[in-house]
Parts: C-alpha cells; sequence; structure tokens
C-alpha cells in the first residue's frame, strides 16, 4: 500500500519542508530587520518581496495541480 501512495508522500514531503524553509527565511530577515533598524518602508519593501515570492511558489504549486489534474501535464 506504502508503494501506491510513495508519490504522493514525496510530494507532501517536499511542500512542507519548502514550506519550513520560507518560514525560517522570514525569521532570518525579521531578525535581521531589526538588529540593522531598518525604516517602516524598507521593512515594508522586503516584506512585500518575501510575500510575492511565497505567492508565486503557491500559484506555481496550484498551476501544476490543476494541469496535471487535467491530463495536460
Amino acid at each position: 500500500m506504502l508503494n501506491q501512495y510513495m508519490e504522493q508522500i514525496e510530494t507532501l514531503g517536499l511542500n512542507l519542508f519548502f514550506a519550513a524553509i520560507f518560514f525560517f527565511i522570514g525569521m532570518a530577515i525579521n531578525d535581521v530587520l531589526k538588529q540593522g533598524k531598518v525604516p517602516k518602508y524598507g521593512r515594508y519593501v522586503v516584506w512585500g518581496v518575501l510575500f510575492l515570492g511565497c505567492a508565486g511558489f503557491v500559484a506555481k504549486g496550484i498551476i501544476q495541480m490543476t494541469w496535471e489534474g487535467s491530463g495536460i501535464g
């Protein structure tokens, strides 16, 4: 039974790994911003870029799942 779902388990594990990486990157950026005493505008720019990168990754995953589900990919 495990062999049947091995690809799904690998995909889930990879997605959880990427989520953890994004979390740790966010924590590191937060620490650097606090220690560097970055102004509010700079913080908004940094968090905006981080959010857009994360949103792009999520959108890619959704598009990939949709295409694979419909038989395109």
